[in-house]
């Protein structure tokens, strides 16, 4: 038997879906039953609904936070008829009393907990009442197993899954240092990711349907920022549970978050860094005035205090086995966290000929980072349309060059940089060149960079990224005239540096390791990895979040010496697959709160220095901001 009962909108859930097709059943998943914001799914005869929803109300009445009168004695309420209908103490007239509740809670409450959380239980009284009928004479003959979740489209979007309206709640109620505990179970980062994260959680903000998102990149800096000068000392880390030792190689995001989660488990982890310094990306390729450095090294040591220790100016060789390496030493498990650190190629004549000034993007910040001027003149061109392109762009200004000119082969619509990031860039007076593709490096007699030949394109059909396909323009060739060029057009993975054949760890035709997708576990048992060297090049937020899979798993691992996915990540994994955010939604009016902004410094003023240009929420603005959050929680229960 398996019923699939209304979900209100079956984009997901609901009694014939359209998509049913595309759309998982739990079963996929291990479950014998799903039941959540919108309907439930029943796979099995074994799954007695009437305990179901006993288990989903229990959950949905603990998430209440009582600032509805109604919702929370109503779910209180609720459980308690439930509870007893499970033991066979019901009545009829309790059958009706639950659903005038879930009707009443519906209708009154002011965040998704209420407006969500009684809606199941209305369906399952509509499509199951001889579950009910049942339960009034007999009860339930036992409890079953659950494993239950509560999300938003908010967290959801999140590669980490933060409790964003838990910090955004806290906030609003001016308790800072709770607001930051919540952000850290997920992100050790916070006042680096408040700064550069790419917000994928307010472009799936339910505020969107109103007005604007929630500043929630902007909250969390907040949260940081009101806290890091009187930080209070972090407890002292677990004592090791046992002798295992565990490497980390690579001290950026994605290794930092590894060793940080595993430090809290009582796994001290010792970090290997190529470079001079920890941070990977996060140090060598944001520009200060995005992230300045004093934040970023400030959290590492936060990082450290958990008992890891990171040993900087000590690369792994892949002329050395790791799976060797780890038992010379003594390590009973690995994570690889190295970055994608090398630059894509531009394909362009001349690029390989050694001009002088010219330089890929990332040795550009790489040595800015490091306090050098790598390049100088007047005229530089940047050639790509990503964050990397634009922080290019907005350093070079600020070395003094007076014209910045940004190619695009595509237009601005394609152009994957951050929107703010490009706001900025164009304040400050980059120059934005779309639909122009490079052909030719152009140098003096002497090698130096005098130019850049272009062809001009046009856009076709989409590719296989869903954006218009550029073409050339036959004949349309012109050249710009420049002191320096800069490709900035992408980034490749080097984890074959650390990963010799004989380790038996599998990589893709792009160079990134295979792993699963839930434990980050490879075909080695011993050998972890997450972040860019499995995805690709990614976000800052996505490769902690990796870290921090890995950390569960690596000590699931050393403790009982198994590695799998629990119940309560595939009830992730396939929340994940349903989707939270109704893109279809229509709320019934439009807001009246607009968006608060953090200040920035004068464009003719912040480009002058590589000082930070935004200077973060005050403490009303962010009290206002916290307000316009929704609370769209969204709890699910899955029988086991």
């Amino acid at each position: 038997m398996e019923q699939t009962l209304p979900f209100s909108t079956w984009g997901r859930w609901s009694g014939r879906p359209p998509n049913a097709q595309a759309t998982p059943s739990p079963s996929h998943y291990g479950f014998k039953a799903f039941l959540g914001w919108d309907g439930l799914v029943v796979n099995e005869e074994s799954v007695d609904v009437v305990d179901l929803c006993r288990a989903y109300m229990d959950t949905v009445q603990k998430e209440s936070c009582g600032q509805c009168l109604p919702c929370n004695l109503g779910t209180q309420e609720m459980t308690e008829i439930l509870q007893r209908l499970s033991r066979g103490e019901g009545s009829s007239e309790e059958l009706q009393r639950l659903r005038d509740l879930a009707e009443i809670v519906r209708q009154t409450s002011k965040c998704g907990v209420g407006l969500t959380g009684t809606r199941p239980i209305l369906d399952a009284l509509d499509f199951f009442p001889e579950e009910f009928e049942r339960a009034l004479k007999n009860g339930v003959p036992q409890h079953g197993k659950y494993v239950a979740r509560v999300t938003a489209p908010c967290t959801e979007a999140c590669p980490s899954h933060l409790d964003i309206p838990g910090y955004v709640d806290m906030i609003r109620m001016g308790r800072y240092g709770r607001s930051l505990e919540i952000v850290r179970e997920g992100c050790p980062l916070p006042g680096s990711i408040g700064r550069t994260c790419t917000r994928p959680c307010e472009f799936n903000c339910r505020r969107t349907k109103l007005d604007a998102p929630i500043a929630i990149k902007d909250l969390k800096r907040f949260a940081d920022d009101m806290l890091h000068l009187g930080d209070p000392e972090p407890e002292p880390p677990p004592p090791a549970r046992d002798e295992s030792r565990v490497a980390v190689i690579g001290a950026g995001p994605a290794g930092l978050a590894c060793a940080y989660y595993l430090g809290r488990r009582g796994h001290p982890a010792t970090l290997y860094e190529a470079h001079s310094h920890a941070g990977g990306m996060a140090a060598t390729a944001i520009p200060r005035f995005r992230l300045p450095r004093n934040i970023l090294f400030r959290e590492i040591e936060r990082i450290e205090q958990t008992g890891a220790e990171i040993r900087c100016n000590t690369p792994i060789s892949r002329n050395i086995s790791l799976q060797n390496w780890l038992e010379d030493n003594g390590f009973s498990a690995a994570f690889v966290g190295v970055g994608a650190t090398q630059s894509s190629r531009m394909r362009c004549e001349g690029e390989d000929a050694g001009y002088e000034c010219f330089m890929t993007g990332l040795e550009f910040l790489n040595r800015i980072a490091a306090g050098e001027t790598p390049l100088q003149g007047d005229r530089l061109v940047v050639v790509g349309g990503g964050n990397v392109a634009m922080d290019c762009s907005r350093s070079a200004l600020r070395l003094g060059f007076s014209e910045v000119h940004l190619l695009y082969r595509r237009t601005q619509q394609e152009m994957p940089a951050d929107a703010e990031e490009f706001r900025q860039a164009g304040e400050e007076g980059v120059e934005f060149r779309y639909l122009l593709q490079p052909v030719r490096i152009l140098s003096d007699q002497n090698g130096r960079v005098v130019g850049l030949e272009c062809l001009r394109m046009e856009l076709g059909e989409p590719d296989d990224s869903g954006r218009r396909r550029p073409e050339p323009i036959q004949g349309s060739e012109f050249v710009i005239e420049c002191d320096a060029v800069i490709p900035a057009i992408g980034q490749t993975c080097v984890v074959d540096c650390v990963l010799p054949d004989e380790d038996q760890v599998q990589l893709t035709r792009w160079n990134t390791m295979l792993v699963d997708a839930i434990t980050q576990q490879s075909d080695n048992e011993r050998i972890f990895a997450g972040g860019d060297c499995t995805t690709g090049p990614d976000t800052l937020i996505g490769a902690l979040a990796a870290g921090k899979r890995a950390a569960r798993h690596i000590a699931q691992f050393l403790e009982t010496g198994t590695c799998r996915a629990e119940p309560d990540e595939l009830l992730q994994s396939y929340i994940s697959e349903l989707t939270v955010f109704d893109t279809a939604e229509r709320l019934p009016a439009p807001g009246a709160s607009p968006r608060a902004e953090p200040l920035l410094s004068p464009a003719r003023e912040r480009r002058k220095d590589f000082r930070e240009v935004e200077e973060g929420f005050s403490q009303p603005q962010a009290l206002y901001e916290a307000s316009r959050c929704l609370r769209c929680y969204r709890i699910a229960v899955a029988a086991i």
